[in-house]
């Protein structure tokens, strides 16, 4: 394959390095990318529509197929009816009415599975014509295997809902959404590799590269912020802005005992901190697209700047509002999928801005 022409066989001879650009596979790994998107949403989906404890087994190689008569059903609605959610919440709900929440679960875990053999056969069919090279195979066979052990943590954050409380945990909800982001953008930095492995132009300056490093860090910290917020339903309370209760800062901020307990299991004290993360984020996200505007950039990072700071106000935007409004599923949805656009964003500026690379 040459310089010239990235839409030729993408076989490497002799190297574990990828040099120039490699279409096929970039593309397979950024449709894996969209559909852990999908994933992610289905998943925020789930969980505001309060479906997913509908399926209490975990059966990740013979749960393939869902009930498919009558009988079945009703063993599975049985098994449901222990759980603590049915027992506590959904009493009295009948057969039909608890086919509506298991079909969003039992989709969101099929499209995991899909997932999975999207990511899997493809990888293999490479690996068996010798198109990726050693280092390659060893990124590839990492994301697989972070893939497994995600579902994993799936199956270990709804069991927490199926002992005493008919809500999971907040802490392995966290756990659960980073790990989704983790993965996802380790994907999409390999997928960037590939399609671009050279820089667009000479080195933006340090001060901007950090700057947008800085922005990735910042935006994930916001989202596992933000799964505490979902775990403790804090975004029913205070549904004011920028006042909490009146206040700029809430006065039950630090109510709980020892005093870091406050930024997990406080419903002021998680919100708080979401909306500080958020506008530190807003805040940082324009100081980087006015000091890109003043450097000379490619205009591949121009581009990738520009739609940064437009999806920043459009997040914080969708955010504020969710909050008003009493986060209505579809708003709150929509919250959570731009959640994974601006971190999306926030990799494309930082990769675009960089140095000098190792290739893959």
């Amino acid at each position: 394959m040459t310089q010239n022409s990235p839409s030729a066989s993408p076989h490497i001879q002799g190297t574990d390095i990828i040099a120039t650009p490699n279409r096929p596979l970039a593309i397979w790994l950024f449709i894996c990318c969209a559909m852990i998107f999908v994933m992610v949403v289905l998943g925020g989906v789930t969980r505001l529509t309060h479906s997913g404890l509908s399926m209490v087994e975990w059966k990740p190689v013979t749960g393939l197929l869902p009930p498919l008569d009558e009988s079945e059903w009703l063993d599975t609605f049985g098994k449901y009816q222990e759980s603590p959610e049915y027992r506590e919440i959904n009493t009295g709900m009948d057969l039909e009415e608890f086919k509506g929440i298991f079909w969003l679960e039992y989709i969101h875990r099929l499209w995991g599975r899909a997932i999975g053999a999207v990511f899997l056969l493809p990888f293999l069919f490479f690996l068996a014509k010798g198109w990726i090279g050693r280092r390659l195979s060893f990124h590839l066979a990492g994301m697989f295997v972070l893939g497994g052990l995600q579902g994993v943590l799936g199956w270990y954050m709804v069991k927490s809902g199926l002992v005493h409380r008919p809500d999971v945990s907040q802490y392995r909800l966290a756990a659960h959404l980073a790990a989704a982001f983790a993965i996802y953008g380790y994907i999409f930095w390999i997928a960037l590799k590939l399609l671009f492995p050279a820089p667009a132009a000479a080195p933006a300056a340090a001060g901007l590269k950090r700057l947008a490093s800085l922005i990735v860090a910042l935006t994930f910290v916001t989202v596992f912020s933000g799964a505490f917020v979902a775990g403790l339903d804090a975004g029913m309370a205070y549904n004011t802005f920028p006042l909490m209760g009146g206040r700029l800062v809430p006065e039950a901020m630090f109510d709980m005992s020892p005093w870091s307990l406050n930024f997990f299991e406080n419903i002021a004290t998680v919100q708080f901190s979401h909306r500080v993360l958020a506008m530190t984020t807003l805040i940082t996200v324009l100081v980087l697209w006015l000091r890109g505007r003043s450097r000379a950039v490619s205009e591949r990072s121009a581009r990738a700047l520009h739609a940064l700071g437009m999806m920043v106000l459009i997040q914080v935007a969708l955010g504020i509002s969710t909050l008003l409004l009493f986060v209505p599923v579809s708003l709150a949805a929509i919250h959570q999928a731009g959640a994974l656009v601006l971190f999306t964003l926030a990799l494309w500026a930082a990769y675009e801005l960089r140095g000098p690379q190792s290739q893959v």
